[in-house]
């Protein structure tokens, strides 16, 4: 249970960046390179680096080099864990607000 927090954290702790979020979208359409990341965003190749390594801790992004060129390529899993931490969060109020609506329905 403890790992599987410490993941959720990493995941939000990425996300909860406009920069990173916006290097997510950008991937989720397709892999792309440093570069192709950093262009957009109007920041140095250095920051666009710093982001990734925090989003591949994150296990929501990977990356391999090849040359000089390094891609970043979305990770699927990475994603299914804050899905999944959704999932739970609102089945546990559909559930509430189910038991809310009997208790009210029953009170008529």
């Amino acid at each position: 249970m403890r790992a599987q927090a410490e993941r959720i954290n990493k995941v939000f702790h990425a996300l909860g960046d406009p920069t990173r979020r916006a290097m997510v979208e950008r991937i989720s359409r397709g892999p792309a390179s440093v570069t192709e990341l950093a262009t957009p965003l109007k920041i140095s190749l250095a920051a666009v680096v710093q982001h990734l390594q925090v989003l591949e801790e994150s296990g929501l992004v990977e990356s391999a080099k090849v040359g000089r060129v390094r891609t970043c390529r979305i990770r699927a899993a990475g994603l299914s864990t804050a899905e999944k931490w959704f999932g739970d969060i609102r089945s546990a109020w559909e559930k509430r607000l189910d038991r809310l609506g009997d208790l009210l329905a029953e009170e008529e």
